[in-house]
């Protein structure tokens, strides 16, 4: 019988992931608990509705996102879009893993180690708290404006650029997602650069001050490669169909 048992997936993921040195905002691993045996898996980027809704229109018995549910801090309550989402995903029997820091760090399948693939850059160095920044030496200098550019065309979305825009780059540092306020932690490590998905109103002001760029490129945007390869990955391993479900986002 191909596919795998529900179990014995999560406790690979688990292991192969290594979720129990992180400390993290939400749970990593199993979230909601569905079907025993898994034979397709969708993963996407965030378990949205619909999401979801694709994905059990295509017969998952698994989703695997970055971004899945339970966060600190947030109302607890099932309600609203909540418990849309959840009543989508338990009508349909779909298990929900869900690896948030371990899916940003992992040195294979990461977001960090994906990115910097796509945009052709070195192997990076994995660096900071919970090895959370990717840093890698470019060898020639580019400028800011070409970098800028260079982000534009692989992400095919705009790219803000703050800061000392006039210093030229050889060392990059880069975290997907919202990572704007590591920016002192990416130039306490020799930085000339440093990329992240999402801007805030005093990262501005921050890359100014301590001579560094900064590099909105978009949260979704970011963080879209770590579960593909994740999903390549386990096809590799085991016998599974997986699909990747676009659930654009500006932001």
């Amino acid at each position: 019988m191909q596919g795998i048992e529900r179990d014995r997936l999560a406790d690979y993921l688990s292991d192969w992931l290594e979720i129990g040195r992180f400390k993290d905002y939400s749970p990593n691993g199993l979230q909601v608990e569905g079907k025993a045996h898994i034979h397709r898996i969708a993963v996407a980027v965030t378990a949205t509705h619909e999401v979801i809704q694709q994905a059990a229109n295509w017969g998952a018995d698994a989703l695997i996102v970055h971004h899945g549910w339970f966060w600190r801090g947030e109302d607890s309550r099932v309600v609203g879009y909540k418990h849309r989402r959840m009543r989508a995903l338990l009508m349909a029997d779909i298990n929900l893993f869900a690896f948030h820091l371990p899916l940003d760090v992992h040195p294979e399948v990461g977001n960090n180690v994906c990115l910097g693939r796509v945009m052709g850059w070195p192997t990076p160095r994995l660096e900071g708290e919970q090895q959370l920044i990717a840093r890698a030496d470019l060898g020639d200098a580019i400028s800011a404006d070409a970098l800028q550019q260079h982000l534009q065309d692989r992400l095919e979305r705009p790219v803000l650029v703050v800061g000392a825009v006039e210093r030229p780059i050889r060392k990059l540092a880069w975290c997907t997602g919202a990572a704007q306020d590591m920016i002192q932690a990416a130039a306490d490590l020799g930085a000339d650069a440093f990329i992240s998905g999402e801007i805030s109103e005093r990262t501005t002001y921050v890359a100014r001050e301590i001579g560094l760029s900064y590099f909105a490129a978009g949260h979704y945007a970011t963080e879209r490669y770590g579960v593909q390869a994740l999903a390549e990955y386990l096809q590799s391993q085991f016998p599974l169909q997986c699909r990747f479900i676009e659930d654009p986002n500006p932001a």
